[in-house]
């Protein structure tokens, strides 16, 4: 168990040129040996040196594959040297390494405000163990389930190219029953950046599970910044005491989820503390890992320089504070620059009544002295106006490398074409006198069977295509099942109406967008004009103020079936989802690869071949 961080940041430097993919093995992981870990894709094609045709026998998907074997013969590594050879022949990038992990997922007590709770620890650790990998690495984790309860793990941000069957959620994946295993199989794909993990099931994600995934720029494609002295992630988000159950069960009963009892960085409202080197920089990644509240972070008397947003590189302003929304990640750099001696790091919740506060401790190496004077106050009484001028000030670095070797502002958004614009409207619904939460008057029940499998085997009746009203009508809200059908490679305009009095948050899988404007009141086609078509910021969520609007620009480049939900969890378990099928007629491995053979089936795709 790890209910408080101590974090020495200079010990912990980013990876970089020749130590970059040995340096990215997470903590937690299983314990492989040098030679398993270097393994190369080719050397999985032919695991038994036995080959086909190239002519009859298209390229398999990289993920579908067997463990390794490891090479104790000289006729395993001549079939290795034969397997790279035919992997080069088919085009396989044999470069990128597997990454192995094997998490077990049990119940343990913990004590983050103080008081005894149950707990749910990957590992024995919580939060759960930090992930760290580099651009294009294959990633396998072994997850085993020793709870009582179904799980499954859904890794926020991560686009999972042509694989949304590793998503981790239940319209996608089939939960891992108590007592069972599902090892999933992915590629951080051309991607960079801070990231998160979470429990997907229930309000499982109220008890742990989650924790931080990071990844890595690749050695040859430059950072827009110096090499910081170490970087740290700090997970922060509110809590309750009640057990993750007992909440499922409020929510179930029709109530609403009561407001949290504190707020934690790193599993804890004040034990963390961070040690570094003055004049040194540091690269700090924040995520808001909460069920409900946004948060606003800051650290006494230093300012933070934001440099990522979800897997962007941001032109590089300084803040004083900074405001995270639920389900929400960036990275900062701090520079200790001022006096040596102990500063606090401070997390408080915003538009709340209550005001919510966690600390920790920024240490200078070279000081005795501890911490002097109150704990900094936030932005007080600035609302959300002062908040969405904020996030207007978060642009895109159009001159920075991406995770491939071109900048970011290669790619002219502003200048393509929409294939289509859809109104979502957030609602707080009653139906048969329970709570629910609604998307266009359309409240989402999660059925036995994912949707994913029931589209694959044609199974009917799972599912509802195109089943919600667009733009949102008058009408009550119902329950139903939508799932909004697309195009691959459509480019769409998404605008995000929030009627209420309450900050919501839209997060996104298997892609990122950009958010190109936000506003007040009710948005009509004439405020297209005012949106950011230049270098507005790419992310996975997405706030939208109350009594207005947010709206984002998606490339539907990614085939599969993608969850779009509300962040705040309670509002995602009671309704407040959908999923889009981006699909074509086209079927090749280019565009998506085919269920995994290990892929547990439930509900109507039970006793059905993979």
């Amino acid at each position: 168990m790890q209910s408080s961080v101590m974090a020495v940041l200079s010990t912990s430097p980013v990876p970089r040129r020749h130590d970059a993919r040995m340096a990215c093995m997470a903590n937690g992981a299983s314990s492989v040996t040098q030679q398993r870990a270097n393994a190369s894709r080719a050397a999985l094609w032919a695991p038994a040196c036995t080959f086909f045709p190239l002519k009859s026998r298209p390229a398999p998907p990289p993920m579908a594959l067997p463990s390794p074997p490891h090479p104790s013969s000289t006729m395993t590594l001549l079939c290795g040297a034969l397997a790279f050879l035919v992997a080069a022949a088919l085009g396989v990038g044999a470069d990128d390494p597997y990454r192995y992990f094997t998490w077990t997922v049990t119940y343990g007590p913990i004590s983050p405000l103080g008081a005894p709770q149950q707990g749910i620890l990957i590992d024995g650790q919580f939060p759960g163990p930090r992930l760290d990998c580099v651009t294009n690495d294959n990633i396998i984790i072994n997850v085993i389930n020793q709870i009582d309860e179904p799980l499954l793990l859904t890794w926020n941000g991560i686009k999972q190219r042509k694989n949304s069957w590793q998503d981790g959620v239940l319209g996608t994946n089939c939960p891992i029953p108590p007592k069972g295993n599902f090892t999933y199989k992915f590629q951080t794909k051309d991607q960079i950046g801070t990231f998160t993990y979470f429990p997907s099931t229930g309000l499982q994600r109220a008890a742990g599970g989650f924790g931080a995934f990071n990844v890595y720029s690749r050695p040859r494609i430059p950072v827009p910044y110096g090499p910081p002295a170490g970087d740290f992630s700090l997970l922060v988000g509110d809590w309750h005491k009640t057990s993750h159950k007992a909440l499922q069960q409020t929510l179930d009963s029709g109530g609403p989820l009561p407001f949290p009892d504190g707020l934690l960085i790193n599993g804890a409202e004040k034990t963390s503390s961070f040690a570094g080197d003055q004049g040194k920089t540091y690269l700090l990644r924040v995520s808001n890992v909460g069920l409900m509240t946004s948060i606003n972070f800051r650290v006494q008397s230093h300012k933070m320089k934001l440099v990522e947003v979800e897997g962007s590189h941001a032109l590089q302003n300084d803040y004083d504070s900074l405001d995270v929304h639920v389900g929400q990640s960036l990275s900062v750099l701090v520079t200790l620059d001022q006096v040596p001696r102990d500063y606090y790091i401070v997390a408080s919740t915003r538009f709340t009544r209550k005001v919510l506060v966690a600390t920790g401790v920024l240490h200078y190496s070279n000081s005795d002295s501890g911490l002097a004077g109150p704990v900094p106050e936030g932005p007080g009484t600035a609302g959300f106006h002062w908040s969405m001028l904020q996030a207007r000030t978060f642009r895109w670095n159009l001159t920075a490398s991406a995770a491939r070797p071109n900048p970011q502002g290669s790619y002219r958004y502003g200048n393509i074409t929409r294939t289509r614009s859809i109104d979502l409207a957030n609602s707080a619904a009653v139906i048969s006198g329970k709570q629910r939460y609604a998307v266009n008057g359309v409240s989402f029940v999660v059925p036995d069977t994912p949707l994913k499998l029931a589209d694959n085997f044609n199974i009917t009746g799972v599912f509802t295509w195109d089943g919600i009203p667009i733009p949102p009508g008058a009408a009550p809200a119902v329950l139903g099942t939508p799932v909004l059908r697309f195009n691959l490679h459509d480019f769409i305009e998404v605008i995000f109406h929030n009627a209420e009095n309450t900050t919501q948050t839209w997060h996104l899988d298997g892609h990122d967008f950009w958010v190109v404007g936000y506003g007040s009141g009710r948005w009509t086609p004439d405020l297209r004009k005012r949106y950011n078509s230049i270098d507005a910021i790419t992310r996975h969520t997405v706030q939208v103020y109350p009594g207005g609007w947010s709206a984002i620009l998606v490339s539907l480049d990614n085939q599969g079936t993608w969850n779009l939900r509300s962040a705040m969890w309670a509002r995602q378990y009671q309704g407040q989802q959908l999923y889009l099928r981006v699909w074509t007629s086209e079927k090749s491995y280019s565009n998506e690869y085919d269920i995994p053979h290990n892929a547990l089936l439930c509900g109507k795709a039970s006793g059905l071949h993979a």
